[in-house]
């Protein structure tokens, strides 16, 4: 159970780093797609910060069960 938790993690930390650098290089090169997605994409960084929270939390659940 743990190994499936540890890869939901692992591939929700590496969608917040995605999300983040295009947001970041979207932001320092303004325009229309800054204008378009700028939001969205930091909104969803949060979304999937709070989803890594939360695997994160529950996978300390399972390894203190024993």
């Amino acid at each position: 159970m743990s190994i499936v938790i540890i890869t939901l993690l692992a591939i929700t930390l590496a969608a917040i780093v995605v999300v983040l650098l295009t947001g970041i290089i979207g932001m320092g090169r303004g325009g229309d797609f800054n204008a378009k997605y700028g939001n969205k994409l930091m909104r969803a960084r949060v979304i999937l910060q709070g989803l890594a929270i939360v695997l994160f939390l529950i996978l300390i659940w399972v390894t203190s069960r024993g």
